[in-house]
């Protein structure tokens, strides 16, 4: 997750080099009193993708005894709220709906049904977030962004009586984040369209254990935490 997080920031980080360089040419300003104004609304789409951090009550040597996490590709749709503070710090918030999913497969099984959970997620994700922006350059405005979330896991399982025995792998329904990223504003002739990209890191633990202590799902698990990289693109 940290490898796909940093090849993305490299690759956003040229495109903004080159965007800087062909933008900051004297060019008529597209929108020029936008950023004027006290509140703006929007709307996001985009991708995600959610992976697992695992850490383990027994590290063992051997890398077969860990649980394998295959990630897939989400999609997120959205809300923008935007109070300006001053000409370069905005508050924003983005509640969203997030679709996930990641399959977790299980050492010491030998039946497909016993091996693998499939662990669907739908959260309703909520956002607020420090924009720190650069000066405008004719009609880009590069920013960084951090600060916490909550998301509610509408497939969380929490409550289910059913454990893994029965197939059902239970996560807690609630969790707080800390996130962090940047983007680059574009101010077209009609609207301003931003592209970020984001890395979001829960701060708990969201395993819920099998009722059983010595389960050989959940047993050896410690702490079982999300993370995940975002790539959203706004309408203003």
């Amino acid at each position: 997750m940290k490898k796909l997080f940093f090849v993305f920031a490299l690759l956003f980080a040229a495109n903004s080099v080159q965007a800087q360089w062909f933008f900051n040419r004297e060019r008529l300003a597209n929108l020029e009193n936008f950023d004027q104004k006290r509140f703006t609304w929007g709307y996001f789409l985009g991708f995600n993708s959610y992976d697992f951090k695992i850490d383990y009550k027994n590290q063992y040597a051997d890398n077969n005894t860990d649980i394998e996490v295959k990630t897939s590709p989400g999609f997120n749709v959205g809300l923008v709220g935007d109070m300006r503070i001053n000409e370069y710090m905005n508050l924003r918030l983005e509640p969203g709906l997030y679709f996930t999913q990641r399959d977790l497969t299980f050492p010491g099984f030998e039946e497909p049904r016993d091996r693998l959970r499939e662990v669907k997620s739908t959260y309703i994700h909520v956002p607020l977030l420090l924009k720190i922006s650069t000066k405008r350059l004719n009609n880009i405005k590069p920013f960084i962004v951090g600060g916490i979330s909550k998301s509610i896991n509408l497939s969380s399982e929490q409550d289910n009586p059913d454990d893994n025995r029965s197939g059902k792998f239970r996560m807690t329904s609630g969790t707080n984040y800390y996130e962090l990223g940047f983007g680059i504003d574009f101010y077209l002739y009609f609207f301003k369209f931003t592209p970020s990209i984001r890395g979001v890191f829960a701060l708990s633990d969201e395993l819920v254990p099998d009722d059983g202590p010595n389960s050989p799902w959940t047993g050896n698990i410690d702490k079982l935490s999300s993370r995940g990289v975002f790539i959203n693109f706004t309408f203003q």
